[in-house]
């Protein structure tokens, strides 16, 4: 078979498609023919020696994938050959086939396809725990989405509006927005040509957003802490712009708001069973179309240094799929 091999951390373009052995389930393990990868920015992050966890080498990236069972190892009798799955690993998702752990498979509806459901676990995932068990979001609070046109980003649009809120979108472009409109946002901020910190005062008439889901750092995040409601939270989700903030811990003192990191991948080790819960509601919304994900493009896995090349420069509505 063939996978995408990060022989060293350096630039995306020393990524290579290279023939591997044929993998083997062992017990407990289920091999996966995998019709669809989920493009990630973190992926970019990890192959370049950038992300917070650096995997011996060499390795394969991805952390998401759909297919189809190929083979069951021992000790395997709550799924079948040929059954549709999707499923969320570490690594090891940008290749032709994948062996992994059969307790982390999640069975796949026939109404999803692959390309969607290959984009549903890591950026809804994410936008899900980090609005239901991280920030606790109400209905009737206001949320604020950064890079709201992004995979996760879209994916706390839809969540907010499921959960009930209130969703203001932060974009850099109206094309970008109007996506994010047409996923639920009602109120939408362009941050390239509006200043961020003084709409988000206009908008909440004074009072402040409940929650942040923010994505993007650097000034983006200081316009967030600078208009925080009492009791807010503001969600650490990623830093797309490249720019680590500094939070003025005083801010946080007289505004009365909490700073909440969001992991997902460390939520999925230490609380599968939330993690699971989490997966069949997020399944539920999707069937009744309160979730979808909007695929941007597809890519070949040969040609997957231009894939991390624009979900790296931010020039992606929604999900990056690779089709092995």
């Amino acid at each position: 078979m063939k996978a995408i091999r990060c022989n060293s951390f350096g630039p995306l373009e020393n990524l290579a498609l290279e023939d591997m052995p044929e993998p083997q389930a062992g017990a407990g393990e289920a091999v996966i023919s995998v019709k669809a990868a989920g493009v990630n920015f973190p992926d970019g992050l990890l192959v370049q020696g950038l992300y917070q966890m650096r995997p011996p080498t060499p390795f394969t990236p991805g952390t998401e994938a759909a297919g189809i069972i190929e083979s069951l190892g021992e000790g395997v009798s709550h799924l079948k050959v040929g059954q549709r799955v999707f499923c969320c690993s570490m690594l090891n998702c940008y290749a032709e086939k994948l062996v992994i752990n059969a307790q982390q498979l999640i069975p796949l509806p026939e109404e999803i396809p692959f390309t969607e459901a290959a984009g549903l676990i890591t950026a809804h995932a994410t936008a899900h725990h980090a609005l239901k068990q991280r920030a606790a979001l109400q209905p009737g609070e206001t949320l604020l989405v950064t890079g709201a046109a992004g995979g996760t980003g879209l994916a706390a649009v839809q969540i907010g509006k499921a959960m009930g809120a209130r969703v203001i979108a932060a974009c850099s472009s109206e094309e970008k927005l109007a996506t994010a409109r047409a996923h639920g946002a009602d109120e939408c901020i362009n941050y390239t040509t509006h200043n961020l910190k003084d709409t988000l005062k206009a908008l909440t008439e004074g009072r402040g957003v409940d929650v942040v889901y923010e994505c993007v750092g650097g000034e983006t995040f200081d316009a967030c802490a600078r208009n925080m409601a009492w009791n807010g939270r503001l969600l650490v989700v990623g830093f797309a712009s490249g720019q680590i903030p500094s939070l003025a811990a005083n801010l946080a003192l007289v505004k009365g708001f909490s700073l909440v990191g969001v992991f997902w991948g460390t939520f999925t080790q230490k609380q599968p069973k939330d993690f699971a819960a989490n997966m069949q509601e997020l399944l539920a919304w999707y069937l009744a179309g309160k979730v979808k994900v909007q695929v941007d493009q597809t890519f070949p896995l040969a040609q997957v240094q231009e894939a991390l090349k624009k979900v790296m420069e931010r020039k992606v509505i929604g999900k990056v799929i690779l089709t092995p």
